[in-house]
């Protein structure tokens, strides 16, 4: 499914720590890494307008490092320098050598919850036309970038959350749901949100009508992902908010991976990117893989 993948990283402790978690990716087919450093050249000028050696080997040493992490975990791994950073280039990068996702780092702090999102992933969720994979790791006192006790946390394959508003980018996204169902992903939740905010109050009287119908939709995807593998599949049908209830879902239940679509269709077209898709990327305290429309 992702054999080809990118890390797109930078310097930051968030990138370093999160490499070790790279394994994680194993069940899902993944072999081959190429690692995106990507340098701004404004950084590395000083005021004289000459470079700085001091950065620059800040870059090249952090470079080594997380090479070197990344095989640790058994992949083949090339490095790749660019000169700032573009949606675009990886997009094209994608598209010519194969490269089937990209992997950011987002680092949920534990001192006060808050979310590390950085340019790189902002911008990814909202230009790319290729799968892209946050890592959420926690932020816990005394870990360094040489640790590997947060080796664990990238355990996206024990349990998966699968939100659906049934669109046509939904049912895209299902698809890497029915491989992760065929492979070794232990268990997994179809999610569906009546949303609140568009039913009510005109449409309220028929909720109990939308979640028969909705229900037998996922009854349905839940037969098929049973007869592709052996995961444990359960289906979940609320009514509220689709960000909240996505949110509390994935936290109650321990969710590893949030997989969903980016976009949305018809009277919910703005179900995902418009509010849910960046409010789960940004919130969710687990992973989240992002399946855009190809575009």
């Amino acid at each position: 499914m992702f054999e080809k993948f990118i890390v797109a990283t930078d310097i930051s402790k968030d990138f370093s720590i999160s490499m070790s978690c790279i394994g994680g990716l194993k069940p899902f087919g993944a072999k081959k890494c190429l690692l995106l450093q990507f340098r701004d050249l404004g950084e590395i000028i000083d005021f004289s307008g000459v470079y700085s050696n001091e950065l620059l080997y800040e870059y090249e040493k952090m470079l080594s490092r997380q090479k070197r992490q990344i095989e640790k975990e058994g992949f083949e791994v090339e490095t790749r320098i660019l000169p700032g950073f573009s949606p675009a280039q990886i997009n094209r990068i994608c598209e010519e050598e194969g490269y089937s996702l990209t992997v950011v780092a987002s680092r949920k702090y534990s001192s006060s919850g808050e979310i590390f999102f950085g340019r790189i992933a902002n911008d990814l969720i909202h230009s790319t036309q290729y799968p892209v994979l946050q890592i959420r790791t926690e932020d816990p006192e005394g870990v360094t970038e040489e640790d590997d006790s947060e080796r664990n946390l990238l355990d996206i394959s024990s349990h998966v959350l699968y939100p659906t508003d049934f669109s046509d980018n939904a049912d895209m996204a299902f698809r890497y749901i029915k491989e992760m169902a065929a492979g070794s992903v232990q268990k997994i939740t179809l999610l569906h949100v009546q949303d609140k905010s568009r039913l009510s109050p005109h449409l309220e009287s028929r909720i109990e009508e939308f979640n028969r119908l909705d229900e037998a939709r996922l009854k349905g995807m839940k037969d098929m992902l049973e007869r592709e593998g052996k995961a444990e599949v359960e289906t979940v049908v609320k009514y509220g908010s689709p960000s909240l209830e996505i949110l509390r879902i994935a936290e109650d239940l321990d969710v590893k991976l949030v997989v969903m679509g980016s976009q949305g269709r018809g009277y919910v077209k703005e179900f995902f990117l418009g509010s849910v898709s960046q409010n789960i990327a940004r919130l969710s305290p687990s992973s989240v893989l992002l399946i855009p429309s190809r575009r």
